[in-house]
């Protein structure tokens, strides 16, 4: 909202008014408001919280100081979502289809983990809402996201003219970049041209069939994409700040791609697709790690606060958006290694306690529990410790996927 006035300002030649049209100016003040409203209006919301006696169930699970946790104030994720909204709102240009796309979802999925929470806080129900449900709600943000990507005529890529030749000079000169266009192009990481089309998978069809059926692809690609990420984020929600912290670190990779990709001449530079109007998306990005930078104070260990479902579903769901709008979602695998272990130790432990059960007659386990935080807690890692470690290999992982755009 800003934005329109200080552009309806600058037209009357205002003295500082211009400084709006900078993004880099933008995205600045996107991350010290986001980070304000989390320090210091987190606090009254986490006060409410308490006297609202909105206090997180515990399982007993035998983990070493869980019980004392029971009662400490949960749907902290609001904390983030209205930090997160509010700096968007004022600082972003909303008309953008990319700031569309990211505010239906991050209310489409704080709708979803506040159902979630209220029912496990106030109907007394620890599994609170059906799974079921909250797969059809993700599935159903992945149904939205990718047909508003696949139809819209402002979601589109240049590409360099002669990039081959390009490629191959050793000293840099820079290229042209051809007229915008609709692509269902990705990027392929470790891959000398780097990029992948979700219609490559249909290579016996004719360009007319390749194009249709591959828009399904790319539809139910994000679909999957978008739950498999949400889902991850909340499986590592279990000790104080692990996937806020690790969160912090891969959207910190994700603002440095957008930034990048937005940017010609650094596309150009680096010989990555350049995605018209995604420079808009720093601004976002910005709300969104100082909304989580504020958070952490509160939920750093001893937490004050638990994000809960509101906060960890829509940030593994935003995760997921915004690499599926920068075309890096190839590179989740490796950017959120984390939130993917996670998963995995939960997959595997889940299958390989019924394959030994139907075949011995009782189940046995890989890990001491799962997910993966909760087995090195068996071991008798302090949860600090944990955090702190899955935060730097979180940062290795965020350094690699960076240096991917060179590595082919």
């Amino acid at each position: 909202m800003l934005y329109y006035l200080f552009d309806y300002l600058n037209e009357l030649n205002i003295p500082g008014a211009r400084m709006f049209q900078y993004t880099s100016f933008r995205a600045g003040m996107a991350i010290l408001l986001g980070m304000f409203i989390s320090l210091f209006y987190g606090k009254r919301i986490i006060s409410y919280l308490r006297r609202e006696q909105m206090g997180e169930i515990v399982r007993d699970l035998g983990l070493k100081g869980q019980v004392e946790k029971a009662g400490t104030p949960t749907m902290g994720g609001i904390i983030i979502i209205v930090a997160t909204l509010i700096p968007v709102l004022l600082f972003s240009k909303l008309h953008n289809i990319y700031i569309i796309i990211l505010l239906v979802s991050t209310l489409w999925l704080g709708v979803i983990g506040f159902l979630d929470d209220y029912i496990k806080v106030f109907k007394k129900n620890k599994e609170g809402l059906k799974g079921k449900f909250k797969v059809v709600g993700q599935i159903g943000l992945g149904l939205v996201v990718g047909v508003m990507l696949y139809f819209s005529d402002s979601v589109t890529v240049k590409k360099q003219i002669d990039r081959a030749d390009h490629v191959t000079q050793l000293e840099y000169k820079p290229v042209k970049f051809g007229p915008e266009e609709k692509s269902l192009d990705t990027t392929m990481p470790f891959v000398k041209g780097n990029e992948f089309n979700y219609s490559d998978f249909l290579f016996w069809m004719d360009a007319d069939n390749k194009a249709v059926w591959g828009g399904v692809i790319f539809v139910i690609a994000v679909i999957f994409i978008i739950t498999a990420v949400s889902n991850g984020a909340n499986l590592t929600d279990g000790i104080d700040g692990l996937a806020a912290g690790t969160s912090a670190v891969i959207l910190c990779a994700l603002a440095l791609f957008v930034f990048v990709s937005g940017n010609i001449i650094f596309a150009d530079y680096l010989n990555i697709m350049f995605i018209p109007r995604s420079e808009e998306v720093l601004i976002f990005c910005g709300a969104f790690l100082g909304a989580l930078i504020g958070f952490i104070w509160y939920n750093t260990y001893p937490a004050q606060v638990f994000m809960g479902d509101t906060g960890s579903l829509t940030i593994g769901g935003l995760i997921a958006v915004l690499a599926i709008i920068l075309r890096k979602e190839l590179l989740l695998p490796i950017l959120c290694g984390i939130f993917f272990a996670e998963n995995l130790s939960v997959v595997l432990q889940v299958s390989y306690f019924k394959y030994t059960k139907k075949k011995y007659g009782e189940g046995r386990r890989i890990f001491l529990m799962s997910p993966l935080h909760h087995h090195y807690q068996k071991l008798g890692y302090h949860e600090s410790k944990i955090v702190v470690r899955a935060i730097i290999i979180g940062i290795i992982l965020a350094v690699i996927s960076v240096i991917t755009l060179k590595i082919r």
